[in-house]
């Protein structure tokens, strides 16, 4: 099972952003198989919309390292990780100017890049952005559009209704073909209907600490689901992948990370999941040692 990690890009870890280059290599060191980044914007101070469902904003969205530069960080001084975005909110961006820095990091990284796009909930990051939240689902369609023309032809051109690219140019590639590989996070109907027709994959989560793990109902079935979906359109069920991702709560521990982390693999065939350990670890340093610990228990109940 590959088992990457969130990179400290939030609250007090933000702060000691000269060490991120130096916890991407520790990670690899010790056997890590990911380095993960989020996309935050701002934190409300009085937030329409509260994070996970709740009315408030946790304190370590009080500070925030931008996604795109940890990302090319990490690549720069690692060789075999994967380098995995949970997730952009992809509606925010240009496909223009998304293609660009998402190309430029496949090239840095020699083609480790895992592309994870969502589409956010908070409507005063929308309003920051200078984009309409109610356009997001199609926003992301025409991202996802734009992209596929820019990555795999030359000239490229597209011409949607939100977002419009003129024919260019467009010899520089990614360095994986056709593209980085496309995940989506996604829980809605009309969202997991997006996964089953355009994704690579599917990005299904777990708060240790906020209740039990059930493979089945938080990976298999919903997995399944989507498979199907695929079918039906043509194409193959078995190409769709997931990838889980673990947010480990205030209250939750170590050892229930690893025991969902076990379970996913064991009872959903999960070989693939990272760990945001940003809610407990109070620093970067902090962060190094629980996943060194995580890593440790894994070994122990391979």
């Amino acid at each position: 099972m590959r088992i990457g990690f969130a990179l400290p890009q939030f609250g007090a870890a933000a702060h000691e952003a000269d060490q991120i280059a130096d916890f991407a290599r520790s990670v690899e060191a010790m056997g890590g198989d990911g380095l993960w980044v989020a996309d935050r914007l701002l934190a409300p101070v009085d937030p329409k919309v509260g994070y996970g469902g709740g009315t408030t904003i946790p304190r370590e969205f009080h500070a925030v390292l931008d996604p795109f530069t940890l990302m090319a960080v990490a690549a720069a001084v690692t060789e075999r990780v994967q380098i995995g975005t949970n997730v952009l909110n992809a509606p925010w961006y240009p496909p223009a100017l998304l293609a660009r820095s998402l190309t430029s990091i496949d090239r840095v990284s020699r083609g480790r890049l895992v592309v994870g796009f969502g589409v956010g909930w908070s409507p005063e990051e929308y309003e920051a952005a200078g984009v309409p939240m109610g356009e997001r689902g199609a926003r992301l369609d025409e991202c996802l559009d734009g992209l596929e023309a820019l990555w795999t032809t030359d000239p490229a051109e597209y011409h949607g209704r939100y977002w419009s690219i003129p024919a260019t140019h467009a010899n520089l590639k990614p360095a994986q073909t056709p593209r980085p590989p496309i995940y989506l996070a996604a829980f809605a109907p009309k969202a997991i209907e997006r996964v089953a027709a355009r994704a690579d994959g599917w990005l299904p989560v777990h708060r240790p600490g906020a209740g039990d793990f059930d493979p089945r109902a938080h990976v298999t079935t919903p997995l399944g689901h989507i498979r199907q979906l695929a079918e039906k359109r043509g194409r193959d069920p078995l190409s769709i992948d997931a990838i889980l991702r673990v947010y480990p709560t205030e209250d939750g521990t170590v050892e229930q990370t690893v025991d969902t982390l076990v379970r996913a693999r064991d009872e959903a065939g999960i070989d693939n999941a990272f760990v945001d350990l940003q809610s407990i670890a109070v620093s970067v340093e902090h962060t190094r040692e629980l996943a060194g610990r995580i890593l440790d228990l894994m070994r122990g109940r391979s």
